[in-house]
């Protein structure tokens, strides 16, 4: 008899379903052959935080003795046997696209070579740039009873060197050192082409220094030198309530991060049994050793990638975002957004608007307060230096800085210190609660009165990002927005009774019954024979009470038609309980990131952004935002943009009951959402 079906797909198992989607782009021959490289390096990113993160909380599960079954039916045991199976799996499969898309790169004319197939002008270019530029920061550690076994440190790559000494034999117990392949140089070295050549040709880095390796073991000879690369388990441990100043705790627990638990060893193929044996009993590691048949981590596919010059024929048309037309013509952007709501859509529509926001509100005299939330920002943040300017002109300037931003801690932790010293309140959140609303607010005397300007956004004050990554920034000046913002900031900067919020859902106090109650609305009005529409777009969907709550709307005939890019719990098309729900998922040039709710609500439709996913964590364990859009004009350029999704029959992919993924079918003509471009440029609603 065939297994019943859960109703749930696991967490996990779906993640793991998303790194392939992402895989597939690696595959797709229709893809730039750069951007398929790319694609590989996201592959591997996603594998690390992955590990590092879920896989390393199971490890952590079956060390305690932990065996209770979760609610999509999976013991942390079968779990780890699933995902060891099937991320071995997808190992296998990255590195044969990775030999294909290597293969074909080599054809137009960027190779990557070993240091036994170079001329002698290469060589001796090599030979200069080993002894000048990598030996002076090589450090060998050797291994003995005089010297421990050194750190090794989380996803860094390193070379497990067996030696002998002058006279010995096979017989002999070989030495044994690491030398760790510096970070702080490029992984991939050019090599010297012929005059005129359009021909680019690289070595790795641990190719070369494994050539060279000799030189670092004088009267030694070194005669097996293999790769390996340790993940460790990163996830934060704090005792917030402990802890006297926050700052302080985090930069504690990211010095702890380096001696995290092991929880993957990488090695390269054939790997000496000596060596190998050496690095499983020094790492305490036996269950999670993956053997790979190419160069280890390949992220660093990105930079080479995004930074060889030329070769543009290899990469997608590059994307000139275009400045917000309603913004453009004006000096004055309060002036604009005091007489009407703008609607940002990112990367299409720039971000330098919100950037240029900041400014003007920095230089502006009758500017009072500014207060912004900064969960993810860049290396180089043009909006840090306005708040640093906006507090030198004497403006109250306070920033909720989250410095639990997962693998940004120490970002924020160099801005946050920044800030302060330039004069603004910095404020890192409740006890207990990562920060994650994503919003803005600026008061400003305006006559007699008070006025605020309020922009709220689905993602990071992210100047980079913002050009990799779908998603949506509402500019505003009403008042019921400007008070539940002004409400918000208190209540995340001091203390403050629960607020009766007049348009904001907010997490964790309040968001998940919000969306319970649209969802039921939409349930009420299919049992009353009215048409009943949801569609809702984000990046996961995993909380269980939810996933329910769609069920019994499916059930009560309510079309429910979900955009869900990465992990999705639910499992759609099963009679009588999800046959009324689709979910689709699209992986495409850009990162979809953006979380919007459409409910029809009997003719009088409603639309929402939101920083929030549908996921546990996002709706009890964070301080999330969803912020609805009260202009009718606003309302349907975002259901365009949400039909323009749906309507995807080129990268949209949708989830099986099964638990699978197939290619969405439908309409007779491609469309490819991301690409639209005439949809897209006209996605505002004119009037």
């Amino acid at each position: 008899m065939m297994k019943q079906l859960s109703r749930y797909v696991n967490r996990d198992l779906s993640w793991l379903e998303f790194n392939r989607r992402v895989m597939a782009e690696a595959k797709d021959h229709s893809v730039p052959l750069l951007e398929r490289a790319k694609f590989l390096a996201i592959v591997s990113s996603n594998l690390d935080e992955f590990m590092s993160v879920r896989v390393a909380g199971i490890q952590d599960q079956l060390k305690a003795g932990f065996t209770k079954i979760d609610f999509t039916g999976y013991s942390p045991a079968g779990l780890w046997k699933r995902l060891l199976k099937r991320t071995g799996q997808m190992v296998g499969e990255q590195y044969r696209t990775y030999r294909e898309v290597m293969r074909e790169l080599s054809r137009k004319g960027i190779v990557l070579t070993t240091v036994a197939e170079l001329n002698a002008s290469q060589s001796a270019a090599m030979d200069t740039y080993f002894r000048e530029i990598v030996f002076p920061v090589l450090t060998p550690m050797a291994v003995d009873q005089s010297r421990p076994f050194p750190l090794v440190h989380t996803k860094e790559l390193y070379l497990a060197v067996l030696l002998r000494g002058e006279g010995e034999t096979e017989a002999d117990e070989p030495y044994f050192a690491i030398v760790q392949v510096p970070s702080i140089l490029p992984r991939y070295v050019r090599l010297p082409g012929r005059a005129n050549s359009k021909k680019a040709t690289f070595i790795l880095l641990e190719d070369l220094i494994q050539t060279y390796i000799d030189t670092l073991f004088n009267g030694y000879t070194p005669f097996a030198v293999h790769p390996f690369r340790l993940t460790r388990n990163a996830d934060l441990t704090l005792n917030e309530e402990g802890a006297e100043d926050l700052l302080e705790e985090i930069e504690k627990e990211l010095r702890r991060r380096r001696w995290g638990i092991p929880v993957r060893l990488e090695t390269g193929a054939s790997f000496h049994p000596y060596a190998l044996e050496r690095l499983k009993e020094e790492l305490e590691i036996d269950d999670h050793v993956i053997e790979i048949d190419g160069p280890l981590d390949l992220s660093f596919l990105m930079k080479f990638a995004s930074a060889l010059p030329g070769f543009d024929d290899l990469r997608y048309p590059r994307l000139e975002p275009v400045y917000p037309a309603e913004l453009e013509e004006t000096d004055d952007m309060f002036e604009v957004i005091r007489q009407r709501d703008v609607l940002l859509y990112h990367p299409y529509e720039s971000f330098e608007a919100v950037t240029d926001f900041v400014q003007q509100a920095a230089a502006d005299p009758d500017v009072l307060a500014i207060k912004m939330t900064m969960y993810r920002v860049s290396g180089q943040s043009a909006l840090v230096q306005s708040l640093a300017e906006a507090a030198g002109n004497g403006k109250q300037v306070t920033v909720v800085v989250e410095l639990k931003a997962r693998f940004d801690e120490e970002r924020n932790i160099a801005w946050a210190r920044q800030l302060e010293k330039a004069g603004c309140h910095v404020v890192y959140g409740l006890v207990g609660l990562k920060t994650h609303a994503k919003i803005l607010l600026v008061v400003r005397r305006e006559g007699n009165t008070l006025r605020r300007y309020v922009h709220v956004a689905t993602g990071n004050y992210n100047d980079i990002t913002a050009k990799l990554y779908t998603d949506i920034g509402l500019f505003t000046a009403h008042p019921v927005i400007g008070g539940d913002a002004s409400a918000l900031f208190n209540e995340v900067t001091g203390y403050s009774a629960p607020y009766e919020w007049q348009a904001f859902g907010v997490a964790p106090a309040g968001l998940k019954e919000i969306l319970l109650d649209l969802i039921d609305r939409e349930k009420e009005h299919a049992l009353a024979g009215r048409p009943a529409h949801i569609i809702a777009k984000m990046n996961s969907l995993s909380n269980q009470e939810m996933i329910d709550k769609l069920y019994e709307a499916s059930k009560a005939g309510v079309t429910i038609e979900l955009i869900v890019r990465g992990v999705c719990c639910l499992r759609p098309g099963v009679p009588d309980l999800s046959e009324n729900i689709r979910v689709f998922s699209i992986v495409d040039r850009f990162l979809e990131h953006s979380r919007l709710l459409y409910v029809r609500n009997g003719g009088d439709e409603q639309v929402y952004i939101s920083s929030a996913d549908w996921m546990t964590r996002n709706l009890t364990r964070r301080i999330e935002l969803m912020c609805p859009v009260f202009d009718q004009r606003l309302r349907s350029s975002l259901i365009n943009v949400l039909q323009l999704s749906l309507q995807d029959n080129v990268k949209s992919r949708e989830l099986k009951s099964s638990g699978l993924y197939e290619p969405t079918v439908g309409g007779a003509d491609p469309v490819r959402s991301q690409f639209q471009a005439e949809r897209i440029h006209s996605w505002k609603i004119q009037g």
